[in-house]
């Protein structure tokens, strides 16, 4: 029997799947940002005592196979410009030559690099080179640089990378305490661009004491528990190795590119060839695109705005989600993009929070139950809820707390909606796949102001990210430019980029043979194009500018399995008792409460209803009808007038 177990870590919560032979369980857990191997093994804990019945962490660990996480840590880094601080060592004039081309590029600069960067003149002898760059090294040191980025422009930056780590390390012993720790950004990248090279190395130098620190700790303990496996780290390009062979920078947006791996299964399952896929989770929405069910990438992905030299899933993310703060400017309602976060949260759940958010809202108006909400072990407040409405929306537009309430989440799901329509044009056929922890709650408000009539919300929406990380499998790449177009000179690169990969293959426990192996070429900046023969150079690149090869292994593992679609009968709803609702005017109002775990595959009905999972809830508009699939998951039909 397999056991696979997949951890998504966000900013506020932590979510948990558990993929044990053909049974499945998940739970959440608050994220602990001060210290994730807290949220990380809590997690753990829950798991083992929904198998087992009680909890040991010990038996969990052992009888796993292995056990993939992604964080959300570099993202949060980033987006606070929270870390080390960086120096730059090139041979061209900083900053100019990394033109910034907006604001957001300056700002990232001076928040992690500032006045930290020293220019080497390549040119020099032995004797002036080896002065030069010990003052560069020194100057850097005095500034306050903890990490150095060596990034050089041209045709030969891995010879001046060679030449500054030979002296580099006979002036600046690894074993002597002043030394600072260099990363090399020809080792991340074979990327032609000085700009994205330079930035992929700031960035991943920046990332990785954060990462490195908590990633070892957890491998740590577990390894005390007698787990069978190491950790094995999931990524922004939807693959799994382990820490010791994984780059900070590959942790960065790991958990969106999870949900849409889910999102592109769950499309093909369906037949979902246009679909948008929205993510609320605590601080932010992330949206997506799964286009003739293949996920929407970039080749040049965007980390806070700038690019950088690695492909990233093509995701856009606005400030709202489940915690976003509402405020009232100018007698305008707005929402975002500040977050109260897992911590202290929204002030229903009594941990502090003052400020009023979508959370609050929906539990003032009935939608979300103090006994069921987050499973029925997190406590909520409705009155805490309440007097934060009332502080921060009510009293300053002069109207009454449900009435805020109402305004509050019509606010919400309409710069959701906008949100959509921005990134790309909704058709006829558009499904939005609604998932995350806040996505199915207002997935229908969301979509009718959008003008989708079809809506998807997954049986595991609440921990969809985590179990699309079951769809992955352990893989390893390496690229290089090809300067020199001969025979002899593409034979010696493949056989270098198969060395490299098979090294890291190698320390995952597995050889080439048993991998999946491909070579491709990308010519002239086009797209990537599969070489069928590795041992000649194909006739195609004669001419060509710029040439890039890349060898991929992927070794496959055990996978999550949908069910087998097949004809349903049709039938009635298990009502279990209802919710009771505050309408806009401001008068109860009774709606049937559907649990999903009561209901048959085939299962249809008509809203309006309220639809409850363990994780998550949803409001059915009257204008909806639902029906329950064999994967316990939530077909939505509109059947009226769009807004």
């Amino acid at each position: 029997m397999t056991r696979l177990i997949n951890i998504d870590n966000g900013g506020t919560l932590t979510d948990i799947w558990v993929m044990d032979g053909d049974r499945s369980f998940h739970t959440k857990t608050l994220t602990t940002p001060y210290d994730l191997s807290s949220c990380f093994f809590e997690g753990l804990k829950k798991a083992s005592t929904l198998i087992y019945g009680q909890e040991d962490l010990a038996a969990l660990l052992q009888t796993t196979d292995h056990i993939r996480y992604s964080t959300t840590q570099g993202t949060n880094a980033l987006v606070m410009k929270k870390g080390p601080a960086i120096g730059l060592v090139s041979n061209v004039s900083l900053p100019e030559s990394l033109e910034f081309e907006n604001t957001e590029e300056q700002e990232m600069y001076e928040a992690i690099i500032a006045d930290r960067f020293a220019a080497l003149d390549s040119n020099l002898g032995e004797t002036d080179y080896r002065n030069q760059l010990m003052d560069a090294v020194n100057d850097l040191s005095f500034r306050g640089a903890q990490r150095i980025v060596v990034s050089f422009s041209g045709q030969d930056q891995l010879d001046q990378e060679r030449r500054f780590r030979s002296c580099y390390t006979k002036l600046f012993p690894r074993h002597m305490l002043g030394a600072v720790p260099v990363l090399y950004a020809g080792s991340l990248s074979s990327d032609g661009s000085f700009k994205r090279r330079s930035w992929t190395a700031v960035y991943n130098a920046f990332l990785h004491p954060s990462m490195e620190h908590f990633l070892f700790n957890a491998e740590n303990r577990m390894r005390e528990n007698r787990a069978n496996n190491p950790l094995l780290i999931y990524r922004n390009d939807g693959y799994a190795g382990r820490v010791a062979k994984t780059i900070a920078i590959k942790t960065y947006s790991s958990g969106p590119r999870a949900g849409m791996e889910s999102a592109r299964e769950y499309a093909r399952y369906y037949g979902l060839q246009n679909a948008h896929t929205l993510d609320v989770g605590g601080t932010t929405s992330d949206i997506g695109l799964v286009s003739a069910m293949q996920v929407k990438t970039v080749r040049h992905g965007l980390m806070e705005g700038i690019p950088c030299s690695h492909p990233m899933t093509d995701i856009v993310s606005i400030g709202i989600g489940g915690g976003s703060v509402f405020r009232v400017d100018k007698g305008q309602l707005r929402v975002g993009p500040e977050s109260v976060g897992g911590s202290p949260g929204p002030a229903c759940f009594g941990l502090g929070g003052k400020e009023a958010t979508v959370t609050d809202a929906l539990l003032v108006l009935g939608l979300l139950s103090p006994e069921t909400y987050f499973g029925g072990s997190l406590d909520i407040d409705p009155a805490l809820a309440a007097q934060a409405i009332e502080n921060n929306v009510a009293q300053p537009l002069g109207i009454e707390i449900p009435v805020a309430a109402h305004a509050m989440f019509e606010r919400w799901a309409s710069d959701i909606a906008a949100a959509l329509n921005r990134v790309a044009e909704i058709e006829k056929d558009t499904a939005l796949i609604a998932f995350g922890g806040g996505g199915p709650m207002g997935a229908l408000a969301v979509a009718e102001k959008a003008g989708i009539k079809k809506v998807l919300i997954p049986g595991l929406s609440a921990v969809f990210s985590a179990h699309g990380i079951a769809f992955s499998d352990i893989a390893h790449g390496a690229s290089a430019i090809l300067n020199n177009l001969s025979d002899s000179a593409f034979a010696e690169a493949v056989t270098n980029l198969r060395t490299a990969v098979q090294r890291n293959i190698q320390a995952e426990g597995f050889e080439l043979a048993d991998c999946v192996c491909t070579l491709s070429y990308r010519a002239d900046g086009k797209d990537s194009t599969e070489i069928v023969d590795p041992s000649c150079m194909p006739h195609e690149l004669a001419g060509s500018e710029s040439v890039e090869l890349e060898f991929a292994a992927v070794r496959p593992m055990a996978r999550a399995e949908l069910p087998e679609i097949k004809p349903l009968h049709v039938l009635k709803p298990v009502i279990k008792g209802s919710r009771t609702m505050w309408t806009p005017a401001n008068e109860s109002k009774e709606l049937p409460l559907v649990l999903s775990k009561n209901q048959q595959p085939g299962t249809s009905g008509q809203g309006p209803a309220v639809i409850e999972e363990p994780f998550w809830t949803c409001l059915v508009g009257e204008s909806w009808s639902y029906t329950f699939t064999l994967n316990q998951d939530v077909l939505f039909q509109f059947n009226g007038e769009q807004q």
